[in-house]
């Protein structure tokens, strides 16, 4: 994952506010782009970029809300602050629940977006953590052999009651076998007891539906 300095992306149609915007943060030492429109700011998006967005409500061809919607429906958790001269309460309850930082309607306070904003990247940066933890992980797992899943799979949902010979009975196979394969899968999946690897299955959504 590429160490980028994070970004504020700024889409508003109006060009006098997003050069507002931009002088005002560059000032307080933030890198920023800058895109007239929804559609101009997919066609650059890079969702291995670090940042947060800062987004007009209502703009033309793509509003804000409709960008929010794109952008969850691509599976892309980039935060994003909702600026706006003429939003109303259901247009914000709709823009939080599709979990942005925040909803503000302008004039707002400098000081009030630049702490929305270090709050959007430390959820950024949470967010990214959390995806390369489970990436990590489910390529260990990958490397685990079809029966080796299923005893990881076994042990993972219930430790407490996952003893070779129960896990043994389960699958019709010999305790000596189990013991064999719990050795290989902590082996594999870097970890050095069953309580590690139920952590980390957990943490990265590994067990099976």
């Amino acid at each position: 994952m590429p160490d980028h300095q994070p970004i504020v992306f700024i889409v508003d149609d109006d060009e006098s506010i997003r050069k507002s915007l931009e002088r005002a943060l560059k000032k307080r030492g933030f890198e920023t782009i800058s895109y007239a429109s929804a559609f101009a700011f997919l066609e650059a998006f890079d969702p291995d970029q670090p940042g947060c967005l800062v987004l007009d409500h209502g703009m033309p061809d793509m509003t804000g809300l409709e960008l929010q919607a794109h952008l969850i429906s691509k599976g892309y958790s980039i935060p994003i602050i909702f600026i706006t001269g003429h939003g109303g309460v259901p247009e914000s309850v709709r823009a939080i629940q599709g979990g942005a930082v925040d909803f503000l309607e302008k004039p707002f306070r400098q000081d009030v977006l630049i702490e929305r904003i270090n709050a959007a990247f430390v959820l950024d940066a949470a967010s990214r953590q959390d995806e390369g933890l489970q990436s990590s992980a489910r390529e260990k797992f990958d490397r685990l052999t079809e029966r080796e899943r299923e005893i990881a799979d076994l042990i993972a949902r219930q430790p407490s009651d996952a003893s070779s010979k129960l896990i043994a009975r389960t699958l019709d196979i010999s305790p000596r076998t189990v013991d064999h394969h719990r050795a290989r899968i902590l082996e594999k999946m870097e970890v050095r007891s069953v309580a590690e690897l139920v952590d980390l299955a957990n943490k990265a959504n590994l067990l099976e539906d």
